[in-house]
């Protein structure tokens, strides 16, 4: 295999070609299978081989031009029985005799993740490094394109040359990687460009790892890529594109400090029947736990908080976000049924549309906790309608089945959140304290661009701009430059980014270069157009008109990006021309169809990101809790009166533990929560006596007189 791949800040395109040679007797089937992470996008695939030549070319869904016959059983194969989930992209090559080859020839583009310390972590896809097989299965008389290394040996049967051209503006500081690279070499003075590559062979028992660093780790960056010349002017590839990077730098939150956030919970059947939740009004001992009240007397004080039973109604039970209060939270538990019996069908596609169309606090972030069982019937439209509004919140999503996994992934990802599989037999309260740990992290808040440009240009970012940026976090912006330029001597652009951060409002002046860079592979051009798709489908599925879906069909077709509205086709054309005579040669018999598109393997969801495969508790929490219980234990043994300490703070540290079973200490201090107020204070009752298994006579006769 030979990849050529170009880092540009976090954005990666990938070249590769790839040859497989039919070392058996026999004649064999070949199906090309390339899983697909969520960032990732093709936008060029070939295939060929002495006798023929397969193409993937997308066309318009609706119109359905070319239609493949046969076939289709392997693919049908695999998307039943791989035992990994997600999307692939599949191609039936068809059959490759013994000694002979097949080239392949694949190009993608990706968004690159951000690590803590600022690097841009690149994995190679296992297609281009299979060193152990992704799919354990076979076909009768069919082989899957993959190769494993020899158990015996632990040598590949393989080789790899790989190399990587690296940009920034911020400059190229170093590359890190878990195999063996060559020397970096920059390519210009600034050290903004520079080139890496594999030495030696490549590991036999892992992935390939890159991180690579920049100079200013937390900082916000603008470059203009230029666009295609071929394509018209005004269109999305043939204007230039500004790539912008926005990381800025965000310290840890401030002890005791109100926390500007909204927290609103869908609940559905399945969670309520689960969590049985015991309302104080109706069991004021508090002898029942559930996770729910565990999640809500956890949330910080100064916050907005509603809940949406999405079962019941799309109407949530308070009409707009409250403060978070001891008297709001008691009056919304006694709002939340305590089973599912008066719930009707599942309406969350309603209850989305019910809470996008309702105001949110001033400055106070968004964040939804969407606790589902089954898969509703419109889950596009569900996913459709998150990505619509992806800028102004995030979304933690809870799961209860396999069907529902796939779902609760794409609404976290697409908005920043996380999202986590609980089978029947895990707890939910240190899952869903661990996604509150998350979205209590700092954040840069009212986020807004202003650009000034020569006269003659402007500027349109194209899938709009977050409202904030957590702690850890970053954002890709692809705004694109219209128009021409009436001033040739500014040959520079300036772009402006204010926010809030604690309340201080922060200002970032970057000034870019107008003359436009780029290796002509357009990969920040792809990356925009398939933002700019997922803004489109919620216009084009909602049959306001036709000019959304002709949109987005046409940015699909010309930028080579897959979207629902579009589909693959494999267009298979022989080498060996025959030549034929007389009628024969008005008959258009060289090309043929073959099976070629996107599926979504069913697989497990313990080999899926939803999956929780260490789940977090709070020993932070877990420590107060019992300091506070000792404390109050000891007040029967004779202790006259309490040490005096300042507002008991609600904040918590979370580690890790193997295994998804809550510990035997916090159960014993499940009681003790429930009665927990909201500021961290209990108040004397026998509710309380009974948890601390003591008198309560005993406890108010050794209650301190007021000083």
């Amino acid at each position: 295999a030979v990849v050529d791949v170009a880092i540009q800040d976090y954005v990666a395109d990938v070249a590769s070609e790839l040859t497989y040679q039919n070392k058996s007797q026999i004649s064999t089937e070949i199906l090309f299978v390339f899983p697909l992470s969520p960032h990732m996008a093709i936008y060029s695939f070939q295939a060929c081989s002495e006798d023929a030549k397969v193409q993937a070319m997308l066309q318009d869904e609706a119109q359905q031009l070319h239609k493949t016959t046969g076939s289709w059983e392997n693919l049908e194969y695999l998307q039943d029985q791989s035992e990994y989930g997600g999307e692939v992209f599949a191609c039936f090559l068809g059959t490759l005799s013994p000694g002979r080859e097949v080239v392949v020839n694949l190009r993608y583009v990706q968004e690159l993740p951000r690590e803590p310390d600022g690097a841009a972590h690149f994995v190679l896809s296992p297609t281009l490094h299979p060193y152990r097989k992704h799919y354990v299965f076979t076909l009768y008389s069919a082989m899957f394109l993959h190769a494993a290394s020899n158990c015996l040996t632990g040598k590949l049967p393989y080789s790899l040359l790989l190399t990587a051209s690296l940009q920034s503006s911020r400059g190229v500081a170093n590359v890190q990687a878990n195999f063996a690279l060559t020397t970096l070499t920059y390519t210009a003075q600034d050290c903004s460009t520079a080139q890496i590559s594999l030495t030696g062979s490549p590991p036999s028992q892992h992935d390939l790892e890159m991180w690579v660093y920049f100079g200013d780790p937390s900082a916000v960056s603008a470059v203009v890529e230029k666009g295609d010349p071929e394509a018209p002017p005004g269109s999305l590839l043939g204007d230039p594109m500004v790539l912008v990077t926005l990381a800025p730098s965000i310290p840890e939150a401030v002890p005791g400090q109100p926390q500007s956030r909204e927290f609103i919970f869908l609940l559905d059947s399945t969670f309520l029947d689960n969590a049985q939740v015991p309302l104080q009004s109706r069991d004021q001992d508090g002898e029942e736990w559930d996770s729910l009240l565990f999640l809500l007397k956890s949330l910080p004080l100064g916050c907005y908080f509603n809940i949406y039973c999405y079962g019941e109604t799309s109407v949530g039970i308070y009409p707009q976000s409250v403060e978070y209060t001891q008297d709001n939270l008691n009056e919304a538990m006694q709002h939340i049924p305590s089973t599912s019996s008066s719930l009707g069908d599942t309406n969350l596609l309603g209850t989305l549309h019910s809470i996008y169309n309702t105001p949110h606090p001033h400055r106070h972030m968004r964040q939804l906790f969407i606790f589902m069982d089954g898969l509703p019937p419109d889950k596009e439209a569900i996913v459709a309608e998150v990505c619509h509004h992806c800028n102004s919140h995030r979304c933690f999503s809870f799961c209860f089945s396999e069907d529902s996994a796939a779902l609760a992934t794409a609404l976290a990802r697409e908005t920043g959140g996380e999202a986590t599989y609980i089978p029947s037999d895990n707890s939910m309260t240190a899952v869903v304290l661990k996604c509150l740990k998350q979205a209590l992290k700092p954040a840069a808040e009212g986020i807004s661009l202003s650009w000034d440009m020569p006269c003659g240009l402007e500027v349109e970012v194209l899938g709009g701009t977050p409202q904030f940026i957590f702690q850890g976090q970053h954002s890709l912006l692809y705004a694109q430059i219209h128009g021409q330029t009436q001033d040739v001597t500014v040959d520079k652009g300036v772009m402006t980014l204010q926010y809030s951060l604690d309340g201080q409002d922060v200002t970032h002046t970057i000034e870019f270069p107008l003359c436009p860079k780029g290796d002509g592979r357009l990969a920040g051009h792809r990356l925009a157009a398939r933002c700019l798709l997922k803004r489109l489908l919620p216009e084009a599925a909602s049959g306001s008109g036709d000019e959304p879906r002709h949109h987005a069909v046409e940015i699909s077709l010309t930028s080579g990006i897959f979207c629902p509205l579009t589909s693959y086709v494999g267009i298979r054309t022989p080498q060996r021309i025959t030549w034929y005579q007389g009628l024969l040669a008005l008959l258009s018999t060289r090309q043929s169809l073959v099976p070629c598109q996107i599926i979504e393997l069913r697989g497990s969801h313990k080999v899926s990101s939803c999956y929780p495969m260490s789940i977090w508790v709070p020993p932070g929490w877990l420590t107060a809790v019992c300091a506070s219980w000792l404390a109050l234990c000891r007040l029967t043994h004779g202790i006259a009166s309490l040490p005096q300490q300042g507002p008991c703070s609600k904040e918590f540290l979370l580690s890790t533990i193997s295994g998804p079973w809550i510990t035997e200490a916090i159960a014993e201090c499940q009681n003790l929560f429930a009665l927990q107020n909201v500021d961290g204070s209990w108040a004397l009752s026998s509710g309380l006596a009974s948890a601390l298994e003591v008198d309560e006579f005993e406890i108010k006769g050794k209650v301190p007189g007021v000083v």
